[in-house]
């Protein structure tokens, strides 16, 4: 990582340092059996804020550009990501989101035509040990359709990352107007799913309000603008590992908040997970340069002796 992309990187960072809290507010403030609720509240209260603001909208071939995108980052991740919380242990649901900057890598083989680096595989399999360690406790309860969404989110995010880096941002649109496209699109795509799946919204209590407010705004605006900032002007899948720390600050605020203990085995993943964010950051590095070939031997001067 370059000094010039220092700022750029720590601003990133701070998107998956807020997600780490989705896990405490889902559980502790939030109505327990409507992750599509949540996901709709998260996303499209937020994106007609920012399209209000911006007043722009896509054009030509970016209205489907920026509906894949909002299906993929938004309206099939928050969903899957809010099932994997309410059915999993915030720990199992952390472990499965951390393998999608395994994913990034694979992905930006055939989408972004880049060469499958082993040194970004061994980190991201590193990275996911890491968490593992921190967050999967000894009696951990699996449930297959928690599973089955934790994964499925992190195939669906890692893809919504991949897809952002190779289509870029328009050139004029701000990151707001293109963070709105696509929180706007993955609201509308969550609106009908969540009325035929979970019917009428639940009872909304004064905590919850606060929770919603915090995820809609805080941690979808804010957030998700300062996140496709980073992915189109930093390297996928330096980006793509920052999404560890999330799981790191929600075991940390288990700890703070919820009276959950780390202990050595813990510790340990921090520094696996941490070392897996740094060397993530880091450049590849670059082959050696071939040895120049030693320059041809002058050729012998002619033989000028009279004869």
């Amino acid at each position: 990582m370059t000094r010039g992309n220092l700022p750029r990187t720590a601003l990133t960072a701070l998107a998956p340092l807020v997600w780490g809290t989705t896990y405490v507010v889902t559980t502790q403030l939030l109505p327990q059996g409507h992750p599509l609720f949540a996901g709709l509240l998260r996303a499209l209260p937020a994106g007609l804020i920012a399209l209000a603001i911006t007043r722009t909208l896509p054009c030509g071939a970016w209205w489907g550009k920026a509906a894949t995108l909002g299906v993929l980052n938004i309206g099939l991740f928050l969903p899957l990501l809010f099932t994997a919380a309410e059915r999993l242990p915030g720990g199992v649901a952390a472990t499965l989101a951390a393998a999608q900057p395994l994913l990034v890598v694979v992905l930006a083989v055939p989408v972004l035509h880049e060469r499958l680096s082993a040194r970004r595989l061994f980190w991201g399999v590193t990275g996911v040990a890491g968490v593992g360690l921190v967050v999967i406790g000894p009696n951990a309860a699996l449930d297959t359709v928690g599973i089955a969404a934790g994964l499925a989110g992190a195939a669906t995010m890692a893809l919504g990352v991949t897809l952002t880096k190779r289509w870029g941002r328009p050139t004029g649109v701000s990151p707001m107007a293109f963070t709105g496209w696509q929180l706007t699109a993955g609201g509308l795509f969550l609106l009908p799913v969540t009325l035929l799946a979970e019917g009428p919204p639940p009872a909304i209590q004064p905590t919850a309000v606060l929770g919603y407010l915090w995820l809609g705004l805080v941690g979808g605006l804010i957030t998700y603008i300062l996140w496709f900032q980073g992915i189109t002007s930093l390297p996928v899948t330096s980006v793509a590992v920052l999404g560890l720390l999330s799981p790191l600050v929600a075991a940390v605020l288990g700890a703070v908040v919820l009276g959950q203990t780390l202990g050595p085995i813990q510790l340990v993943g921090f520094g696996l997970a941490l070392a897996a964010i740094v060397a993530g950051q880091l450049p590849s590095p670059t082959p050696a340069a071939p040895a120049p070939s030693p320059a041809p031997a002058p050729a012998p001067a002619p033989d000028r002796t009279p004869r």
